[in-house]
């Protein structure tokens, strides 16, 4: 058996598989976030704690969690933890939506200027962990002097089962002090945090045995010493490995609140479209990232806060047949991250006539949430990724309609999981390979993530849609300046 240990912003789950991949059981457990003040969000690491042991308790009423051969981790990045000498925790961890870093990221970006993409492979953005050290250096003194291990969320859950001060490649590409191309620390922004290696864990990579599980949290959990704990990942790199998204040019895409592209890579590159990630994958190559912050968020602000629809299959089902018009939506309604990265840009609706019905609109605004991914992989396909097909993820994805538009705005042929089981999966294939019940990440991937055929675009639009994405990348060209 296999287990895979998801860390979410609000919940951890775990999965229990067999040897086939086959799930055997799953638990969960939530947790709560605080909110001291605007911009602020935090966690207590030791509720993560709590609620693994509390999953494992709840598995073992039922399975005989001893057997477990292997154990990997998937967990949401960026998050600042900090540990003391007697590996007390400081303060409450600094989540990946905490923004208190604004000033502190804006001077990283100007001290370095276009060196930090050379640097790290990323200019920095608030939620990203280097600023957040900074923030505790400048506003916190007496915490950062504290300071004798700093990890990121499921490592915390690491060293608790291990005794191994230790973390992989994919989650610390998101510190900014990581060195993304030679997966190594990078000693300039080190320097400038004031922080040095000792204070930094040992880096392996995701599939890669750390050590097993200690006697101390064996008797805590009931698991075994014999159970091997495999390092596992950041959230997006070890969701992308449960969808098989490993290889050169392979593509994944979530339709979640936000949207995520996400490209798979042999080789490092980074892009001079700042808004756009280049980090390195749980498969041990790279990859790179557009994040949207207005993909589902749009269709529930129309839908719920405009219309008052809380049956969105009916609306969608009812647009199904109209014809494609030429209004505009740009989704910005959160400002955007990729590949713009505007964070004052706004949501529009332009080309609107009295002729136009809600139907028009619901379309319109689907499509520019499609146009928004469009846009990171446009850039993606000027750095290499020729990729014909993707799999796609997230809850717009239950609706054909909408995945229709996508494939055919994408121009790519798009395919759904026929069991999604998010990246606690992409954590059990970790912990195989690193099992070594298969050879690599790539071979695991393709014997155990199974598809649904693939939708394919519709030919006779893609002109149509190619077309409007050219009006869509001008809208935004001509009306950035009045925000």
């Amino acid at each position: 058996m296999y287990l895979g240990v998801d860390l979410g912003t609000s919940s951890l789950k775990v999965l229990l598989c067999d040897n086939q991949g086959l799930v055997l059981d799953t638990a969960k457990k939530e947790y709560e976030s605080s909110f001291p003040n605007i911009g602020y969000s935090e966690q207590n690491p030791q509720e993560w704690l709590n609620a693994f042991v509390d999953t494992l308790k709840e598995l073992s009423t039922r399975n005989d969690i001893s057997q477990i051969k292997a154990i990997s981790f998937c967990g949401h990045m960026h998050g600042l933890v900090m540990l003391d000498s007697q590996d007390n925790v400081i303060r409450p961890c600094l989540m990946w939506n905490d923004t208190r870093s604004i000033v502190e990221t804006d001077f990283i970006n100007n001290y370095f200027g276009e060196k930090l993409l050379d640097m790290v492979g990323n200019i920095a953005f608030a939620g990203f962990t280097a600023p957040k050290l900074l923030w505790i250096k400048n506003n916190e003194p007496e915490n950062f002097k504290k300071i004798a291990k700093i990890m990121l969320p499921k490592d915390y859950l690491l060293y608790a089962s291990t005794g191994i001060f230790a973390s992989d490649v994919s989650d610390n590409s998101g510190t900014l002090y990581f060195d993304v191309q030679n997966k190594s620390w990078q000693q300039d922004m080190l320097s400038l945090l004031g922080i040095n290696q000792g204070q930094l864990p040992k880096i392996f990579e995701s599939y890669q045995v750390v050590g097993n599980v200690c006697s101390k949290f064996a008797k805590i959990s009931g698991l075994s010493i014999n159970t091997k704990i495999v390092a596992g990942g950041g959230d997006q790199a070890v969701g992308a490995i449960g969808t098989g998204t490993v290889g050169d040019g392979n593509i994944n895409i979530s339709l979640g609140t936000s949207g995520v592209v996400f490209a798979s890579c042999n080789n490092y590159a980074h892009s001079d479209v700042k808004g756009l990630h280049s980090f390195a994958h749980s498969d041990g190559k790279y990859h790179f990232m557009g994040c949207t912050l207005g993909c589902a968020a749009s269709v529930d602000f129309w839908l719920q806060n405009v219309l008052n629809i809380k049956d969105y299959n009916t609306q969608f089902e009812a647009c199904k047949n109209i014809e494609p018009t030429q209004i505009v939506y740009l989704p910005y309604i959160s400002g955007e991250r990729s590949p713009i990265n505007n964070p004052i840009a706004k949501g529009t609706i332009h080309g609107l006539q009295i002729s136009h019905t809600r139907h028009d609109i619901t379309r319109a605004v689907v499509e520019g949430v499609c146009f928004s991914l469009k846009d990171c992989l446009v850039e993606m396909q000027r750095l290499g990724i020729n990729a014909k097909q993707s799999t796609a993820i997230g809850g717009l994805t239950q609706n054909p309609w909408i995945l229709q538009i996508l494939s055919t705005i994408l121009n790519l042929e798009i395919r759904t999981l026929q069991a999604s089981q998010g990246g606690a999966f992409g954590a059990v294939i970790l912990a195989m390979v690193g099992d070594e019940l298969y050879n690599s990440v790539k071979e695991a991937c393709k014997e155990l993530v199974k598809l649904n055929d693939a939708i394919v675009p519709d030919t006779t639009q893609v002109e149509f849609y190619n077309a409007k994405f050219a009006k869509y990348k001008e809208l935004y060209k001509n009306i950035k300046m009045t925000y």
